[in-house]
């Protein structure tokens, strides 16, 4: 199974929707395909200045290193030597906080990743989590 651009769509809009719903702040989501390409992205109205950057960091580092941000911001605090290289090593595209969520197929394979920014980082990892189920994806945060 391959991430298609309707799916993506489909999670940028449950992303939204979700943020609406829980009340969050203006988000930006981007949609990854497994190998770190950029299938679809958006912001709401409002959104702040770079967050496309910041949610692309989000799911590109976890793409980069097969899991969620928030083991990413877990292993950071564990080993900042490590993440420090890796983030070098990717060209500055990751950012181990909560927000960046991979995303499997109903046969358990990688198809890509979802990375938000725009509220808590937190909260930007649950509407990611929430968009990637409603559009019939399993979410990985770990």
């Amino acid at each position: 199974m391959s991430l298609t651009l309707s799916t993506a769509q489909a999670i940028i809009a449950e992303a939204f929707d979700a943020g609406r719903e829980r009340e969050f702040k203006p988000l930006t989501v981007v949609v990854l395909d497994a190998g770190g390409h950029v299938i679809a992205a958006a912001r709401q109205d409002g959104a702040s200045n770079s967050r496309f950057e910041i949610a692309q960091g989000k799911a590109y580092g976890a793409l980069s290193l097969g899991m969620g941000s928030r083991a990413l911001m877990e292993r950071a605090e564990q080993q900042p030597y490590f993440i420090a290289a890796a983030a070098a090593a990717i060209g500055g595209r990751l950012i181990p906080v909560p927000g960046g969520v991979l995303v499997r197929g109903d046969d358990g394979a990688l198809v890509g990743a979802v990375g938000i920014s725009g509220d808590t980082s937190d909260n930007d990892e649950a509407a990611a989590s929430v968009a990637a189920k409603a559009a019939g994806l399993t979410p990985q945060v770990a």
